[in-house]
């Protein structure tokens, strides 16, 4: 048996909507993105979101439409994708790392104030693997200090904690679309936002600082347009909002089948000695974006090619931002600067977790990771 580490839930539907989009003229940023953003919106109770080309490029814009550049630092996590920290470094700040917690991988929140400098602008909390970070107390610490949060929530769009949902205590939260989320369109990322006027800018931002859209200035009698701001190119085009539409609608339903696949794996893994779980914070909603399981760091390369043998897709989510090359001949990071990352980092394995994996394929997947770590 041969089981992908992810397959997709774009179906017939979605390729219809998409195909729609094809035939008809306008294919870039118009009416059918702004239908999705209403629809995130509606689901995430945000007042507003704006589609963009990715979360990177959402967490990029957010900064620029706070101001935070160069001179400034930005509080975040060692252990994410590359994207989060590289988001600062483009902006032309300083991300500033903080030790993570061992039972869910999230930054240690109880650290945070420690980090804070006269130079500090924001904190960039990532909610990995979907589950949501403890935002009650980084948004007490922002407030303190008169900080802007920005959520990276590209894992974790259905998550709640503590009954607040993804964005609401952050000033802007950034979402993915990515090929392996729980929706996708290939490529994609999301903001929302609060406040008004900062909807106003990031919708410029997206679209080199112009302020009409090629659909303000097409599809209606023409206006002529200026550019008041610097901006990039990161608006997202119809075509991945069609693919989008009808995953969002069925959103909850796919939620609940990973979450199922989730507590089966859980109960499976929880007793074999060898592996230990992150932990679903009690009374929280954890998008089950990804299921991880850790081990000792020196077996875990091995049982990654164990598990390939097995015909089981894996990956590693995620290396240590701070002991990538690029991270350690800039700013000189070692190996013990971060160990609870470390640890994380060196033993983790990333299992297939998608609404389409079949219950006989998750018993696969069971019995190969009990027999390869237990071997």
């Amino acid at each position: 048996m041969k089981i992908e580490f992810f397959r997709h839930n774009i179906g017939e539907e979605d390729i219809d909507r998409a195909v729609e989009v094809l035939h008809s003229i306008f294919l870039t940023t118009g009416s059918v993105v702004g239908e999705l953003e209403s629809g995130l919106a509606a689901y995430l109770d945000a007042p507003h979101a704006i589609g963009v080309t990715s979360c990177t490029a959402a967490l990029h814009l957010c900064l620029l439409a706070w101001g935070i550049g160069p001179g400034d630092e930005v509080i975040t996590t060692p252990l994410s994708f590359c994207a989060t920290a590289n988001s600062v470094l483009h902006a032309g700040a300083r991300p500033v790392f903080v030790e993570v917690e061992e039972s869910t991988g999230n930054v240690d929140a109880s650290l945070l104030e420690a980090a804070v400098t006269e130079r500090t602008r924001a904190i960039m909390p990532v909610h990995l693997y979907g589950q949501m970070c403890d935002m009650k107390e980084i948004r007490r610490i922002a407030n303190k200090y008169n900080l802007i949060v920005i959520e990276d929530a590209a894992h974790c769009i259905e998550g709640v904690r503590d009954g607040v949902k993804v964005g609401q205590l952050g000033d802007a939260a950034c979402f993915s679309f990515y090929a392996t989320k729980n929706i996708t369109s290939g490529e994609g990322g999301a903001i929302t936002v609060h406040d008004e006027g900062k909807d106003d800018l990031l919708r410029m931002l997206r679209l080199h600082g112009i302020d009409k859209s090629a659909a303000d200035r097409y599809t209606k009698k023409y206006r002529h347009w200026d550019m008041p701001v610097l901006g990039w190119k990161y608006n997202m085009d119809n075509i991945q909002a069609a693919l989008l539409a009808g995953q969002l609608r069925r959103i909850d339903a796919l939620w609940a089948r990973r979450d199922a696949l989730y507590r089966r794996y859980e109960d499976a893994f929880s007793p074999v000695r060898g592996i230990t779980l992150t932990e679903t914070v009690p009374g929280s909603r954890h998008a089950r974006h990804l299921f991880t399981i850790q081990v000792a760091k020196e077996k875990r390369d091995s049982l990654l090619l164990k598990l390939q043998e097995r015909g089981v897709g894996v990956a590693v989510n995620y290396r240590p931002i701070h002991l990538l090359e690029y991270y350690r001949e800039h700013f000189g990071y070692r190996e013990g600067d971060f160990p609870v990352a470390e640890k994380i980092g060196g033993g983790t394995i990333s299992l297939p977790l998608y609404p389409l994996l079949s219950d006989e394929e998750a018993g696969h997947v069971i019995r190969a990771v009990t027999e390869a770590v237990t071997s």
